[in-house]
């Protein structure tokens, strides 16, 4: 490298910010950038990566957003969002959580990525922990990370459903831990945490003076049981939500979070300086998606998942992509490759060329179990998933010959 090149490189770096270098790349973002590529190309690509409902918001929902902007409501809302929509989601924890919320807690934001934000640079300081399981979704550490503090995996079997317990909290508990930070259901696992188990982490984290933060964003794409919102248990935690996943509302960027009532004033300051408001229109709109009307639909969509699910499970055994843990939410899949491959970057590389099939291999989602595990999103059509599925027997039949590995009896 040439001196001018050198004093370059060292220029761009000093102005980079040393967070960054902790910061976790999304690998979800660049296998989709490939399979754009490949799309643009002329393949024919079925995303089995992305976290995206192929679902799009209820004809309903857009005709306020409409009727917002005829109306000209387009200006800026308070910070913490309109009143009305604050009070439907309270009304919505005590229709179907069966959870009493004050609206003032309520606070609206611009996704669930912005109530994350706002949660983590409103109660974290440099130097502070965040318990998490790993596997997790990756941008939840980067939040963390960019509130100063440090996220720390803990390891997560099958057996404990890939989710942190009380005991494994005690056990990793040390004087710089804040709190823990906690999906449930999972991504990438599709799985809950048992309420009773819920209890008693919730219990331990308290008697530390700890932080709990629920990221429940897919509690309402739950399918094997009635959805336990951690409110139920605690009013005293902090609770992600969003209208992204269950309300099909990706792009619109509105989520919200529920919060205790001390910690209100200071996400209201943070946010009137660093969001000065939530989507004013996405507002108004979400007001329609709690009508009998729009739920109804959302039902049906919840149970157009579970078909998906119902669907994928016994297709992937026969594949011999061994899944571990059945989902009960979400819309993700956590497969084992092993009986393949010991390098699930390299599995979803080449499935997504010599497919067109896209997965995301498992180093997105933290070291332990990154080589032998990729998680596959059912958010397309049943159709595609067949699709799929035809696409991947005779890949993964010609990936065990190549390997010299005994083939499943279904593939032989």
């Amino acid at each position: 490298m040439s001196a001018v090149l050198f004093f370059a490189a060292e220029l761009a770096m000093s102005r980079i910010a040393k967070r960054i270098e902790k910061a976790l790349t999304f690998q979800a973002m660049e296998v989709t950038k490939i399979a754009q590529k490949l799309k643009e190309q002329g393949q024919d690509i079925i995303s089995l990566g992305i976290g995206e409902p192929d679902f799009t918001a209820p004809t309903i929902v857009v005709e306020t957003l409409n009727h917002a902007a005829e109306a000209g409501l387009s200006g800026y809302s308070p910070a913490l969002g309109i009143t009305p929509l604050r009070a439907e989601i309270a009304n919505y924890y005590k229709k179907h959580f069966d959870v009493s919320v004050n609206p003032e807690q309520v606070i609206i934001t611009s996704g669930a990525s912005g109530a994350l934000s706002l949660a983590c640079l409103s109660t974290l300081n440099p130097g502070d922990e965040i318990l998490m399981p790993d596997p997790a979704y990756p941008a939840n550490s980067n939040f963390i990370i960019c509130a100063g503090a440090s996220p720390r995996l803990i390891p997560c079997t099958a057996e404990e459903r890939f989710q942190l317990s009380a005991e494994k909290i005690m056990a990793n508990w040390n004087d710089n831990t804040r709190g823990v930070l906690i999906a449930s259901p999972s991504n990438p696992t599709g799985t809950s945490v048992d309420s009773q188990e819920l209890k008693k982490i919730i219990r331990a984290v308290k008697e530390r003076n700890g932080l709990v933060i629920m990221d429940e964003i897919y509690l309402g794409l739950s399918y094997d049981r009635n959805p336990v919102s951690a409110l139920s248990i605690d009013p005293d935690i902090i609770v992600i939500n969003s209208f992204s996943k269950y309300f099909h509302m990706t792009g619109w960027r509105l989520g919200w979070m529920i919060v205790p009532e001390d910690i209100v004033p200071a996400v209201e300051k943070l946010a009137s300086s660093l969001c000065i408001c939530p989507p004013t229109l996405a507002q108004h709109a979400a007001i329609t998606c709690f009508t009998d009307e729009a739920m109804a639909i959302y039902e049906k969509r919840r149970l157009a998942f579970k078909e998906r699910r119902d669907y994928l499970l016994p297709e992937l055994e026969r594949l011999n992509l061994k899944v571990p843990v059945i989902p009960d939410g979400a819309f993700y899949i956590y497969a084992d490759i092993s009986h393949y491959s010991d390098n699930s970057e390299t599995f979803a590389r080449d499935l997504l060329h010599e497919t067109g099939v896209a997965v995301i291999p498992g180093l997105d989602f933290g070291p332990e179990h990154a080589s032998r595990m990729i998680r596959i999103s059912y958010a397309t059509g049943l159709d595609r998933l067949k699709e799929a599925i035809a696409r991947m027997a005779p890949f993964l039949q010609k990936l065990a010959e190549r390997n010299s590995i005994e083939l499943p009896q279904v593939l032989s």
